[in-house]
C-alpha cells in the first residue's frame, strides 16, 4: 500500500534561523515555526488561542537562502515531509525529536517582514515530474516601474445612416 509523508505548514519565525555547515561543506538551516488556532469555547464563551510550535529543517542552497532572508518574526510557508531522529543526551539516554524537512519555501509578508525581496525556492534531492525543482531560482530582477497607460481611444463619430446600434450577429 502507498503512502504519503506530506506537511504544509505557515507560521513565524520564533527566532532568528541558525545555519551551521557540515564537515563537507552542504549548509543546514534550524528554525521554529509557530502556527497558532483560534476557537470560542463553547462552553465559557471566551477566546481562546493555541500556538504550537514546529521544528524546520533546511538544507544545501535552501538552507542558505532561509538564512539570509528569514528573521525572527517572519511569515512563512513551508512544504516538506516528517522525520524523527534518534540521538543522545550527555547521560547517554535516548532522545527522539520529530521535525519537518523542508523541500519548497515561500517567503510570505512584504520586504518589510523580511529585509529584501524573495519569493519561492524549492530544493532538496527530489527528482521528476513531482513538483519538486532541484534547484532553488536565482533572486528576481526587480520590477521596472510600470509604464503610463495611453488614455482610451475617443469613440467614433456616429454615422447618419442610423443602422450603427444594429447588432451584427443576424443568421441571414
Amino acid at each position: 500500500m502507498a503512502s504519503i509523508n506530506k506537511v504544509i505548514i505557515i507560521g513565524n519565525l520564533g527566532r532568528d534561523p541558525e545555519v551551521r555547515y557540515t564537515p563537507n561543506g552542504a549548509a543546514v538551516c534550524n528554525v521554529s515555526l509557530a502556527t497558532t488556532r483560534n476557537w470560542k469555547d463553547k462552553n465559557s464563551g471566551d477566546r481562546v488561542e493555541e500556538t504550537e510550535w514546529h521544528r524546520v529543517v533546511f538544507y544545501d542552497r535552501l538552507a542558505e537562502i532561509a538564512g539570509e532572508y528569514l528573521k525572527k518574526g517572519s511569515p512563512c510557508y513551508v512544504e516538506g515531509r516528517l522525520k524523527t531522529r534518534k540521538w543522545q543526551d550527555k547521560d547517554g539516554k535516548d532522545n527522539y525529536t520529530t521535525e519537518i524537512v523542508a523541500e519548497q519555501m515561500q517567503l510570505l509578508g512584504g520586504r518589510e517582514a523580511r529585509g529584501g525581496s524573495g519569493g519561492g525556492y524549492g530544493g532538496g534531492a527530489q527528482g521528476g515530474d513531482d513538483g519538486f525543482s532541484q534547484e532553488a531560482p536565482s533572486r528576481p530582477a526587480a520590477r521596472p516601474a510600470p509604464a503610463s497607460r495611453p488614455s482610451a481611444p475617443a469613440p467614433a463619430p456616429k454615422s447618419s445612416t442610423g443602422f450603427d446600434d444594429m447588432d451584427d450577429d443576424i443568421p441571414f
